[in-house]
């Protein structure tokens, strides 16, 4: 099945088709790993986890996926300084050593994101390479080099800027995210990893030394220029490292398209001659009950905060896949209480599904279902209209009239499907001790429905319910199901 995705480079859906047969090479800006990461960051893993896996599922393509770790930046550099009031103490004592406590600091931030993603089923199988930023320093350094000497950078005071004006001479900048020539401010230089389109001018590739930060030694045409490498350089360095240029999809939020993204075109034609990638897909923000997420607001949620409130990543998970990646997702706890029912609804279905069924039954269009909800994926992974179609399949079709053929069809289905989506079992129904208090009411209630005391019943059964459990009436009896 044939793959559409919505380039940003070129404002328009189109054919995707991977340079090498067979093979996609994706790369994924990943964390800043200086504090925990935010559900709004998660939203843009998730997204570049769900184009992988449809690459890969309905695309049948080999995906080579390089998420990066950014563990040098403004950020890091001031959370791990000496005395920082965001320094933990199971990060160990601060040392002399500015490096040694940038890698203590970062470490501890990256080991909780890979603990977070793994909780939202992102599997570090799937990832080709999670490169640190700091291991690839020489690299950079080249980069900057290669920069230089093609007369698109220069020294001022210590650091190494791009020069903008130069660049502008004989390429657009601007490809990604319009920037109005009035904005550009000839000659000025800027040295902050992230500022505004307002402050377009002459970004850092390579900062000077300064005193207490971590540095690397630098050697530009027998200049010595001791420091460490602007953030937008990164993630050029380490596209042309682990994928070569150009690659097939580089994946992020629509927040990194300028500046970060922006510049990484420009320095990779620049440097290597070569624009980094073919496609752009962005990823639209996220809001939390309708406005921006922020710490001012109370609104602003951590994965981790969310888990110490009881909720399930997997409903977190299934909730933001069930929006369109290039619409905002506005984030609401009855949002996630919701997807949790749906969610649990699939579950009792594919569980039902696997029960022993009668040979014969009714025999839906497996195959068509197949096709309309994959065709939807497929097609700029409208995953709202995959779901509109796969709910509407089980409302229509009870899984106990279908036929043993049909259910292991249909059981196929589900298992191909849960390779992107990632939120069911696939398998039978799991034996699960129903506590003794639950058992209980649950007998008390059958004797009231045998002695036709409904209204009582139905108030024991409600009581049940909210203790999350379900019960289900047989002809001779009934079964406890939990939710």
């Amino acid at each position: 099945m044939r793959i559409r995705l919505y380039n940003s480079l070129t404002r328009q859906l189109e054919l995707f088709e991977p340079l090498q047969p067979g093979l996609v090479r994706m790369y994924t800006c990943g964390p800043t790993v200086y504090a925990y990461a935010h559900i709004g960051n998660m939203r843009a893993f998730l997204c570049a986890d769900l184009l992988q896996r449809v690459l890969r599922v309905i695309g049948g393509y080999q995906v080579r996926w390089v998420m990066n770790i950014t563990d040098i930046d403004d950020k890091t550099i001031r959370g791990s300084a000496p005395g920082s009031p965001e320094w933990l103490p199971e990060m160990g004592e601060q040392t002399q050593d500015p490096r040694e406590n940038l890698r203590r600091y970062t470490r501890f931030y990256e080991a909780a994101f890979l603990e977070d993603i793994a909780r939202l089923h992102i599997r570090r199988e799937h990832l080709a390479a999670l490169p640190r930023a700091t291991e690839y320093i020489p690299q950079m350094q080249d980069l900057v080099r290669r920069i230089v000497e093609r007369g698109f950078g220069y020294v001022a005071g210590g650091s190494v800027y791009f020069d903008l004006s130069a660049w502008r001479q004989v390429a657009p900048y601007g490809r990604l995210f319009p920037i109005d020539p009035a904005q550009i401010r000839p000659g000025v230089r800027i040295d902050a990893d992230q500022y505004e389109r307002e402050e377009v001018s002459d970004f850092v590739l390579w900062k000077g030394r300064k005193p207490g930060e971590p540095y690397w030694e630098f050697e530009l045409h027998g200049q010595s220029l001791p420091g460490r490498p602007g953030w937008h350089l990164e993630c050029s360095a380490m596209e042309h490292e682990l994928l070569g240029l150009p690659f097939d999809i580089h994946t992020g939020g629509i927040d990194l398209k300028f500046p970060h993204h922006e510049d990484e075109i420009a320095q990779s034609w620049a440097g290597y001659g070569v624009d980094p990638t073919r496609y752009w897909v962005h990823n639209e923000f996220l809001e939390v009950e309708g406005q921006k997420m922020s710490k001012s607001l109370g609104n602003f949620f951590t994965l981790r905060d969310l888990l110490q409130r009881g909720l399930d990543p997997l409903d977190i998970r299934f909730a933001m896949l069930q929006a369109h990646y290039r619409s905002p997702y506005n984030f609401t706890f009855a949002g996630i209480e919701a997807a949790r029912r749906a969610r649990q609804r699939v579950q009792e279905y594919i569980y039902t599904l696997h029960e022993e069924a009668p040979a014969e039954g009714i025999e839906p269009d497996v195959h068509a279902l197949r096709e309309r909800v994959f065709g939807h994926l497929a097609d700029d992974l409208h995953t709202p209209k995959a779901f509109a179609e796969l709910f509407e399949f089980i409302g229509a079709t009870p899984p106990m009239a279908l036929s043993a053929r049909a259910r292991a069809e249909l059981i196929g289905f589900f298992a191909e499907l849960n390779q992107i989506v990632d939120v069911w079992e696939i398998r039978t129904r799991p034996a699960e001790e129903v506590p003794e208090e639950i058992r209980r009411l649950a007998e008390q209630r059958w004797q009231l429905r045998l002695q036709r005391r409904f209204a009582e019943a139905d108030a024991l059964r409600e009581q049940i319910l909210q203790a999350g459990y379900l019960i289900k009436d047989l002809r001779d009896g009934y079964i406890i199901e939990r939710l």
